[in-house]
């Protein structure tokens, strides 16, 4: 059922009950208040029965609102005969809930004879109603009690109660973490038992109670359509807006952080972006502009897009306006790229608007929407071409109460990195440090990176002086290196907030509580990145050759790696959540399946050169068969990952995809890679194969048995 329909239902039937309760003191003492209160259900069902096409409803309903405003500017006075009138309408408004619960109509019985006596009601003065008590009318038949399924599997929770409960779950990980870390130093079996079923439980409490915290991301742009037409008219325009992904659930908090940040994107797509219709003629458009705004699934984050079709941001207006302004150099402007261009759109009191208006001009709003967007753990993009439009690209995470997070080490202390801000891990020694312009850089797969140390942003010197493990993370967009003395693992962290004495640091997005009870510090990826002045650094000096290689027209990321026989070959890498290594004797056996705990979840492992193998059972290997440590690709379908086991990690490379044809299922073909033969692995259709195999009875013929 329609999730508007069933909101209506639950509503309805809760408002009918108070509708009984409030017509039964209506009849023993007069109240306006009492009455003003009946009124009002009854115009809210009416309403909103009209809206969602339930004629007859709205009918019986619209017929004893007639009945109470008679009652209510004094015209009518409340007599038994009316109130018999008004319960039993509440009985038929209850029969036609009921069937809209059921069929999802309200029915061909439209309760004429209800219907009848509340407009004779109405008609008849109230000295000609008589004053007994009324048993000739025939009752309308009330459901069952528990016979509509929208009420029996509805209840109304205070928000409140789930925000403790959210608080007291984040508690109970803090525990479940100790008591795994426990286990895993103790040689008790019995510990290991108790605490494997802790684990399992807790993870399952945890993605209920976060659940009831999700809504629809519907909430956060059901104004848009009346803006986007009230916007347009003011401005002589014509504009309409689709939306897609309305379902797309995330936590109330980032909802109610996302709203404003979105709405005034919205409102610059409609004044900067969307031409008007002349302009649009001529430049060969429809009179009317497109807005879309799309919300999806991506990579553990939720991806909001807010595109139009106009005419794009005005690089050169950009430069302009800038070098106008004294924020670059006219020399500087000329070297920089479109893109760093369009990031100058974020720095605060920048604006291309030539007057200032009630929409928009005064250079406040772009910057805001990024610091609000950052605030949540999220970041945003912008695309733009010249005369067919802009996109902004916002990814924020699910939830801010419980995220994953990389606990890392520095100067002998522990902090937390979340893990929507970690791309990958490298391990450097000093030598594979350089130096570009007194920056301290590392090259990762041709392109140079800055380096951060935490300790020296933290402590008293900046200098990188030793290796360790780099962190390579993302803020704002752009990646940087933050070298760490070593890495430990990637937890679930329960999100404290900082005391007030510490909430201006803006390295530290809060605090949590480890396993073994100890504090540490959240690391604010964007923070740090501005504190050692990397961000803003990257964000306004133009690509160097020496720093950032020109990207090949068409060129895509791809995985290379080698199968457990030593064949090379690679898969796309936004088919790759994450790479893991997993020792063997990590391993377990669920069912037909090799297993390994994965933070919270059970992951199955299948071996890429199996999945390859074009057969209906696959083949079943011991645990002794496994080498010492497991490459692992994470794949993710949806909610569902599996961990597919390769031979060899090789090399991340950009090559534009020159396919020839290929040797067999499962491969989308083959090409040449750093001088060697390498098939292009189709992941996501080999698991898709794998589980519809899983999913199809065997015959007695295909020699299943091993």
């Amino acid at each position: 059922m329609d999730e508007i329909v069933a909101e209506f239902l639950v509503e309805s039937i809760e408002s009918l009950d108070r509708l009984d309760r409030d017509l039964l003191a209506l009849e023993r003492e007069p109240s306006r208040e009492v009455l003003a209160s009946i009124f009002r259900t009854m115009h809210t069902i009416k309403g909103a029965c009209g809206f969602l096409g339930f004629p007859r409803l709205e009918r019986v309903a619209h017929s004893a609102e007639s009945l109470l405003a008679g009652l209510r500017d004094g015209s009518t006075s409340m007599t038994p005969e009316i109130a018999e009138a008004l319960l039993r309408t509440g009985d038929a408004l209850r029969s036609m809930l009921d069937r809209i619960a059921s069929t999802g109509s309200d029915g061909e019985d439209g309760h004429d004879d209800v219907v009848g006596d509340l407009e004779r009601l109405r008609a008849t003065p109230a000295e000609a109603h008589t004053t007994e008590p009324v048993a000739p009318a025939t009752p309308v038949t009330r459901p069952r009690e528990g016979h509509g399924g929208v009420t029996d599997t509805t209840v109304r929770v205070d928000v409140a109660l789930l925000d403790r409960l959210m608080t007291l779950v984040g508690e109970l990980v803090l525990a479940r973490n100790h008591l795994v870390g426990l286990a895993e130093d103790a040689a008790d079996p019995a510990l290991a038992s108790a605490s494997q079923g802790v684990d399992r439980i807790t993870a399952e409490l945890q993605d209920g109670v976060m659940k009831t915290r999700l809504q629809p991301i519907r909430t956060a742009w059901s104004a848009f359509p009346r803006m986007v037409r009230d916007l347009a008219l003011a401005l002589d325009k014509r504009a309409g807006v689709e939306t897609d992904g309305e379902d797309t659930e995330l936590d109330r908090s980032i909802i109610e952080a996302i709203k404003d940040p979105l709405a005034h994107l919205v409102r610059n797509a409609i004044d900067h972006g969307i031409e008007t219709p002349r302009e649009r003629a001529e430049a060969g458009k429809p009179d009317e502009g497109l807005i879309r705004v799309r919300a999806y699934h991506e990579g553990g984050q939720v991806t909001i897009e807010v595109a139009d079709d106009g005419r794009g941001i005005g690089i050169a207006a950009i430069r302009s306006t800038a070098v106008e302004q004294g924020l670059i150099a006219a020399e500087q402007a000329g070297r920089m790229t479109e893109r760093q261009l369009i990031e100058l759109l974020f720095v605060p009191g920048f604006s291309t608007a030539d007057h200032v208006t009630t929409v928009s001009g005064r250079g406040v709003g772009m910057d805001v929407v990024r610091t609000n967007i950052e605030r949540v753990g999220g970041s945003v993009d912008v695309v733009s071409e010249h005369g067919r439009g802009t996109t902004f690209k916002i990814r924020i995470p699910l939830t801010l109460a419980i995220v994953p997070a990389l606990i890392v080490s520095s100067g002998g202390r522990r902090y937390a990195i979340p893990q929507a801000n970690v791309l990958e891990l490298v391990a450097v020694s000093a030598d594979d440090l350089g130096s570009v312009h007194d920056a301290t850089v590392y090259r990762l797969r041709d392109r140079l990176i800055p380096i951060v140390s935490l300790a020296g942003v933290l402590g008293s010197t900046g200098e990188v002086r030793s290796g360790g493990s780099l962190v390579i993370a993302r803020a704002d967009d752009r990646r940087f290196g933050l070298l760490v003395d070593g890495v430990s693992d990637s937890v679930d962290i329960v999100v404290k907030p900082l005391g007030r004495h510490l909430s201006g640091l803006d390295v530290f997005a809060g605090a949590t509580i480890l396993d073994d009870g100890h504090v540490a510090a959240i690391v604010d990826v964007v923070g740090l990145a501005d504190r050692a002045g990397v961000a803003r650094g990257e964000r306004d000096r133009p690509d160097d050759d020496r720093t950032t290689p020109v990207a090949t027209s068409g060129a895509t990321s791809l995985l290379v790696f080698s199968d457990p026989s030593g064949a090379r070959m690679a898969v796309s890498l936004d088919l790759v959540e994450r790479l893991e290594a997993f020792p063997r004797d990590s391993v377990e056996r669920s069912g037909v399946d090799d297993v390994v705990r994965y933070g919270d979840r059970i992951l199955p492992l299948a071996r890429v050169d199996e999945l390859l193998v074009d057969r209906r059972r696959e083949h079943r290997y011991a645990g002794e068969e496994l080498p010492d440590d497991l490459q692992v690709l994470i794949h993710r379908e949806r909610e569902t990952l599996l961990g597919v086991v390769v031979g060899r990690i090789i090399d991340v490379v950009e090559h534009p995809l020159e396919l020839q044809p290929a040797s067999r299922p499962g491969v989308r073909g083959t090409m040449i890679l750093d001088g060697r033969v390498t098939e292009i692995i189709d992941l996501a259709g080999l698991v898709r194969g794998r589980d519809e195999r899983r999913t199809t009875p065997l015959r007695a013929d295909t020699g299943a048995a091993s």
